[in-house]
């Protein structure tokens, strides 16, 4: 896990599964969705509600299932982006861990284990699903095929992958309004994680030393790439 899939099959505490999934398909949330909107009328709709994004600052509850449906795992912590690039992600229990970009470089750091790996941010790690929200809107139509369903006061955005390297085969956004609230992931082996955002605040100043991580003393560090 820690050497191969760095960043997004890491972000999360999931230790036992050894994966980042960052959310649930919509039929097992019980979801009735109206007809699908395709191409390029969604890609302008996400547009739409992306790129006034300028920065995100979240609470989360994390939801792991199986591909069966079965509850694997349950996480929680605290998230803050701002864009573009800049990202943080701590992961407080059931196991700490730390996710910060600061545009150059991704830095995972898993206390536990006494180590940080750091990776350049390349396609591979901007095609992860937190990087994806503070990346380049602009850059959607060529690398997804979206789509959009209205359930209610709610809109959700679909996107699958058009390259067979991203790490997920299926990636939801749910929108109430003008606020991201979930965001849903299913992965190549079926399994599918639900991630809910509360205490949410969009676009207040984010201090930029969130998205600065300073190497701790005496822990192992694994450059990926070097």
């Amino acid at each position: 896990m820690r050497d191969n899939d760095v960043y997004s099959d890491q972000v999360t505490a999931s230790k036992p599964t050894n994966t980042f999934s960052l959310a649930l398909a919509a039929s097992a949330l019980g979801l009735v969705m109206a007809p699908a909107v395709w191409a390029d009328e969604a890609t302008e709709r996400l547009t739409e509600r992306l790129n006034p994004l300028e920065s995100y600052h979240a609470t989360f509850e994390q939801r792991i299932l199986d591909s069966g449906g079965e509850r694997l795992q349950e996480a929680h912590g605290e998230m803050w982006l701002s864009r573009p690039g800049l990202l943080r992600w701590e992961v407080e229990a059931p196991y700490a861990q730390t996710v910060v970009s600061d545009g150059e470089d991704v830095y995972l750091y898993d206390p536990d284990l006494e180590q940080v790996t750091v990776q350049g941010v390349d396609d591979r790690v901007t095609h992860t699903p937190a990087m994806l929200l503070s990346g380049n809107v602009e850059d959607l139509a060529e690398s997804y095929d979206v789509f959009y369903e209205e359930e209610s006061d709610e809109e959700v955005f679909t996107l699958v992958p058009l390259s067979a390297e991203t790490l997920f085969e299926e990636l939801s956004l749910t929108f109430n309004g003008e606020t991201l609230t979930e965001l849903w992931m299913t992965d190549s082996t079926g399994q599918r994680t639900a991630i809910a955002f509360s205490d949410i605040r969009q676009n207040d100043a984010i201090d930029e030393q969130r998205f600065v991580f300073d190497i701790p003393d005496n822990v192992d560090v694994i450059r990926e790439g070097r």
